[in-house]
C-alpha cells in the first residue's frame, strides 16, 4: 500500500489534494481506520477541502462507511 499522486486521489475523489475525506468519493475506495481510535470520544477528519476538519465520533465510521480497521499505530513505550 502507498499513497496515490495528486492528480490520481482528484481523480477517484473528486477532492482538492490535500482536503481528501473518506465520504462522498467519486468512487469507491477502501478506508482504513486505526482501530485504537474507534474508543475515542470524537476525532478530527478532514472534510473535503484543505484546512475544513469535522469532529465526528469515530464510531460513525463504522455506520456510515464500510472500513477496515487496522492495528498499524506505534504503541508508546
Amino acid at each position: 500500500m502507498a499513497p496515490c499522486d495528486e492528480r490520481t486521489a482528484t481523480r477517484l475523489t473528486g477532492y482538492i489534494f490535500g482536503g481528501t475525506s473518506p465520504f462522498g468519493t467519486h468512487k469507491p475506495l477502501h478506508v482504513y481506520v486505526e482501530k485504537s481510535i474507534i474508543d475515542l470520544p470524537l476525532i478530527l477528519i478532514n472534510g473535503g477541502k484543505r484546512g475544513f476538519l469535522v469532529e465526528i465520533a469515530p464510531r460513525a465510521l463504522r455506520e456510515t462507511l464500510s472500513i477496515t480497521e487496522v492495528e498499524v499505530a506505534i504503541r508508546p513505550e
